[in-house]
């Protein structure tokens, strides 16, 4: 028998590296045809989801209750195994260069236990030649084996989208890769299992590298170009979202809004690409222009929230704001790369104390990341604005007294910053005790 039939078969299992909103659903998923072991670094993280918890909230603890997954992080349980695939982060640093700390960490520890017939898929979010070109010397530095001869590599993009309950591991076509058309058939043949809708074989690894951070790189281009116009019908004194859905009646038109652009996904990957092009003697227009619009909106939004403030004479030194949703998007618990921190440290720049609160979000993840205590709801009180910062489920149903209950009682104007729309624009605007504002 081959790989395939032996894992089909149950002789041999698939490993997931990596556990987080990507790689734990995905866990989950196999472990429901198959046998597989879910390992990673974080032991307080393998202990929550060994008791049932699911700190991602992808799946739900029942799910992860009732999964065969062997959730561990001790490595040498990876020997285990002969399929792996690796889905750990690929962040940047501050001067927004690729950082390929974790997938070379994960490399590091996955060459140390890999074992001879074995197949490497990566997930992570990369440059193309990654893969080949920084992986592969380090499992083979690391095991002792050798690429193509004792184990066989290949690269499938995530296209999980966190918190989407619609669009998921099991109904979003799965690109896949391999170094040579055998391991190519074994990686789709795996991912078959789980991925309803099928699979694409790209043509090579490099080429299934490139389509993943160019997916996202054209998002984050689509969403800049609607920021952008955001601030021109601003000046204009245009509702941008009325616009939109003028334009949106035409069968053509892409219907992208604007907003903060932050996770680990859309407001990362185009670096990516542009760092592997400034190294070959190309310098990005396009691609870096749209990034640097998005990766101002915290600071565009701050001002108009001070613009506001001055309009509706409230003093704008000492001010108290509340900022309603702190996560990079709704209904998730992620915080990392969140845009409205850069909202939080704009409004502290102008002596304004912002109050957050967030009910879905994964408050020790943002304390850790950022220094930041969530307060509770009842915190929102005898504030100068609000800002409505991401749209959960939980901040959908606001009424008008919710509120008017979290402003001071005061002649002046509620200033009201309502980022996405969630809101009815037109009862806002009409009632002479709000100054309502969006992008």
């Amino acid at each position: 028998m081959n790989l395939y039939e032996k894992i089909v078969a149950g002789e041999e299992k698939i490993s997931l590296v990596g556990l987080g909103y990507v790689g734990m659903p995905i866990a989950v998923a196999f472990a429901r045809k198959v046998k597989v072991v879910g390992f990673d670094l974080n032991q307080e993280k393998i202990k929550l989801y060994q008791s049932g918890v699911d700190l991602t909230k992808e799946v739900g603890n029942e799910i992860i209750r009732n999964t065969k997954v062997e959730f561990s992080s001790d490595e040498t349980k990876l020997r285990e195994a002969k399929f792996h695939i690796v889905a750990v982060p690929t962040p940047v640093n501050d001067d927004h260069t690729p950082d390929l700390t974790p997938v070379e960490g994960a490399s590091t520890i996955l060459g140390r236990n890999l074992t001879k017939g074995s197949v490497v898929v990566f997930e992570s979010t990369v440059y193309p030649g990654v893969t080949e070109e920084i992986c592969v010397p380090i499992l083979e530095k690391e095991s002792g084996l050798q690429c193509g001869t004792d184990f066989f590599i290949g690269y499938s993009p995530e296209r999980i989208n966190p918190g989407d309950k619609v669009h998921r591991l099991e109904t979003i076509t799965k690109i896949v890769s391999g170094m040579n058309e055998e391991t190519l058939d074994t990686i789709a043949k795996v991912y078959e299992l789980v991925v309803e809708v099928g699979v694409y074989r790209a043509e090579s690894i490099k080429v299934a590298e490139a389509a993943k951070v160019i997916e996202n790189s054209q998002r984050d281009i689509n969403i800049a170009f609607m920021n952008e116009l955001s601030i021109i019908f601003n000046r204009m004194g245009i509702d941008t979202q009325s616009v939109l859905n003028a334009a949106g009646t035409k069968w053509n038109f892409l219907k992208f809004y604007p907003g903060l652009v932050g996770g680990h996904c859309i407001g990362v990957d185009p670096y990516y690409l542009t760092y592997k092009a400034e190294e070959l003697g190309y310098h990005s227009q396009i691609i870096l222009s749209g990034r640097r619009i998005n990766d101002d909106m915290g600071r565009y939004v701050a001002e108009s929230l001070v613009k506001n403030l001055i309009k509706a004479d409230r003093n704008v030194k000492n001010a108290r704001i509340g900022i309603l949703g702190f996560t990079f998007k709704e209904n998730c618990p992620d915080t990392r790369n969140t845009k409205v921190i850069d909202i939080y440290h704009e409004l502290q720049e102008y002596g304004i104390t912002p109050i957050v609160v967030d009910p879905a979000a994964d408050a020790a993840e943002a304390k850790r990341l950022y220094g930041i205590t969530f307060e509770d709801k009842s915190a929102l009180k005898e504030l100068d604005g609000v800002i409505i910062a991401v749209s959960h489920e939980q901040f959908l149903h606001l009424t008008e007294d919710e509120i008017s209950s979290f402003y001071a009682v005061s002649e002046k104007r509620k200033v009201l910053i309502d980022l996405k729309g969630i809101l009815n624009r037109k009862e806002y605007e009409a009632k002479e005790d709000y100054l309502y504002w969006r992008l």
